[in-house]
């Protein structure tokens, strides 16, 4: 299972494989038309309520943040089922607008689809 992820301001590459926007709100700046995203998997985000909870105080957050989030996509198991489906056969590429490329939301996304949901 190749899963990558990066921001959707980075400029597409040939290794992306399928790029799968998990971002919630459409990323500013961005035309739909130039963003190259082959899915875009808004249930897989964390809950408005969690994300703006979080990005009040995102460095002294990020630890309940991650077990938080963990919780809400153990609620999501077609959609995960899904991208790991998608993984087993081709590289996948997650994209977000979030600056903070260590703590956000695809580290944990990520972890719990290379994990089979067993965090």
């Amino acid at each position: 299972m190749n899963i990558q992820q990066k921001r959707i301001y980075d400029a597409p590459s040939e290794t992306d494989g399928l790029r799968i926007l998990a971002d919630r709100l459409w990323p500013r700046g961005i035309k739909k038309e130039n963003a190259k995203i082959d899915l875009w998997s808004k249930e897989i985000t964390p809950s408005s309520e969690l994300r703006k909870w979080y990005h009040e105080d995102m460095e002294n957050r990020w630890e309940e943040f991650r077990q938080r989030y963990t919780a809400e996509l153990k609620q999501q198991t077609e959609a995960l089922n899904e991208l790991r489906q998608l993984a087993s056969k081709q590289t996948l590429t997650l994209l977000t607008a979030a600056k903070n490329e260590g703590l956000n939301h695809l580290t944990v996304l990520k972890q719990v689809l290379e994990s089979g949901g067993s965090e």
